[in-house]
């Protein structure tokens, strides 16, 4: 494997990366939440199935709006520059069965890679510290065994 440098972006790299900087240090200023999608989804979801739904949306507006951030950005990215080409080479069971995993990890490490990832090691957490390496390194293995022993 190797990088394709004719599709190296990395003045768009770098602003998304800032971009997602400034959200979240702007959530944190601003309301004293972190920008973990686990938490900010998460907490609306339990509600609603605990059957907490009065006042839902006034208690989630805030999580709900820096969630729909998250959506239409894609859409306001298209306005100045095209997406980038999507390819899968997985069928759908694979696809549903990473998904349950990565919400099984999210929970197993009270929080998931955006959370612990942006916002957990810019705060300098021993815990986030952890478990970033424990999902790096469970990558990086994952990938080395698919593509070397596997012979994916």
């Amino acid at each position: 494997m190797s990088p394709d440098w004719a599709a190296f972006t990395p003045w768009s790299a770098l602003a998304g990366g800032a971009l997602i900087g400034l959200a979240a240090a702007l959530l944190l200023l601003g309301s004293g939440r972190i920008a973990g999608i686990a938490g900010l989804v998460g907490q609306p979801l339990r509600d609603l199935l605990q059957g907490q739904a009065g006042g839902w949306l006034a208690r989630h507006r805030l999580r709900l709006l820096f969630v729909a951030g998250l959506l239409v950005a894609p859409w306001l990215w298209r306005l100045a520059a095209p997406l980038p080409p999507m390819r899968l080479d997985v069928g759908t069971p694979v696809l549903i069965i990473a998904g349950l995993l990565v919400g099984f990890g999210a929970r197993l490490g009270n929080g998931c890679t955006s959370g612990h990832g942006v916002c957990g090691l810019s705060r300098l957490s021993a815990r986030s510290l952890v478990n970033v390496l424990c999902f790096m390194g469970s990558g990086f293995a994952t990938v080395f065994v698919v593509r070397h022993l596997l012979g994916g």
